[in-house]
């Protein structure tokens, strides 16, 4: 029995990260005909692009000034800024810079400045974007072209993050997860987002409790109304990545304390609505995923008890030995692999990490800049 368990979570921990992208390709493969978006629209629908700030000065009057220059007719444009309880001068600044609709409203969080602001807004399509977000000039046009498309609800685009000076390797594992965002797009639909550059059609807009994600929430709940979510990969975005791995730890763990909620509370888990497609697609690149700290530490457990039990057991012990040491190296040496063992080690335990915020502090509801990306 042990051994079972042993190899059965082995083999999760390799196929969430590495086969489940083969798997997508073999299917892609075998499909007849690609899926393909809706054409563009011929007359383009009116949107609110809304960009939630929290002490936002330093970058709020560049980012109005970007929304405004992009290659969209101004008429069918409203830019609305949602300060969430800003204590430097975020409001002012938006208002000098030309924005439509400055919100000043209490501190409550991302998603409650998000919430008031689609209530406010109103636009046909409702897109989203960070403050510190550059948009190219033709990513509004590009991601609403698929809102042509009735079953389409929710579109993101692709963000790129400006490599820093640092050890942070985000930027390397970002690109591969578009990839996988492509394919999934292609198939059943992306299973998440992000927060530079993302759409959704007004009347499908979910307002969310303080814990829940738009990038997260958004493509899932959607699935189970029958409603598709799109990828967009020439819709541009481009942001500063977090330049250290210690800050890309604190800010992937400050995003996974709404897991839980998102999870089993809004219930992702549940397969009730879903196609058996996009079940098998948040199956590996959701649920698994945020298995994989616990699936790491059940395999260490198991193969530690079978060390007596043949030399495969001590050559899987072996590596999972050298995979720890080789994170804790990476702390002290700048070299490429113990970089990405560190990467990945660091990245996993945030998951748990979030999780034990969670069950410590409450659901989340504030929000913090991530240090050097502005």
């Amino acid at each position: 029995m042990l051994a079972v368990i042993f190899w059965i979570c082995a083999a999760l921990i390799v196929y969430t990260h590495l086969g489940y992208a083969l798997v997508l390709r073999l299917l892609l493969a075998l499909r007849r005909r690609p899926r393909e978006a809706g054409t563009a629209h011929e007359d383009l629908p009116r949107v609110s692009l809304i960009v939630a700030a929290y002490d936002e000065e330093e970058v709020i009057a560049d980012k109005v000034a970007n929304a405004l220059a992009l290659d969209y007719p101004r008429e069918r444009l409203e830019l609305i800024v949602a300060s969430d309880g800003s204590a430097d001068a975020t409001a002012e600044r938006a208002r000098a810079a030309g924005a439509d609709v400055v919100l000043e409203l209490p501190r409550g969080g991302k998603i409650a400045a998000q919430n008031a602001a689609a209530e406010r807004a109103s636009g046909d399509i409702l897109a989203f974007s960070d403050a510190n977000s550059v948009w190219r000039s033709e990513a509004l046009r590009l991601l609403v072209e698929p809102f042509a498309d009735g079953q389409v609800a929710y579109v993101c685009g692709q963000v790129s993050f400006l490599d820093a000076e640092g050890d942070n390797l985000e930027g390397a594992y970002w690109r591969y997860e578009m990839k996988l965002r492509e394919m999934e797009s292609a198939l059943a639909g992306v299973t998440a987002g992000n927060g530079a550059i993302y759409a959704v059609r007004s009347g499908a807009y979910l307002p969310l409790a303080p814990s829940g994600s738009h990038d997260l929430s958004f493509p899932f709940r959607l699935a189970k109304r029958k409603l598709r979510s799109f990828y967009v990969p020439a819709a541009c975005a481009e942001e500063k990545m977090v330049p250290t791995l210690q800050g890309e730890f604190a800010r992937k763990r400050r995003m996974m304390v709404g897991i839980w909620d998102i999870v089993v509370g809004e219930r992702m888990i549940s397969p009730r609505g879903y196609t058996p497609l996009y079940a098998f697609e948040l199956l590996s690149h959701r649920l698994l995923r945020y298995l994989t700290p616990f699936l790491h530490v059940i395999a260490f457990v198991a193969n530690l008890a079978l060390l007596g039990h043949g030399g495969v057991y001590v050559a899987t012990y072996g590596l999972q030995l050298a995979l720890i040491a080789a994170a804790i190296l990476g702390g002290q040496f700048s070299f490429g692999l113990l970089r990405v063992a560190r990467y990945y080690a660091m990245t996993t335990l945030s998951i748990a990490a979030g999780l034990w915020d969670r069950f410590r502090h409450g659901p989340p509801a504030a929000w913090e800049k991530a240090p050097g990306t502005r």
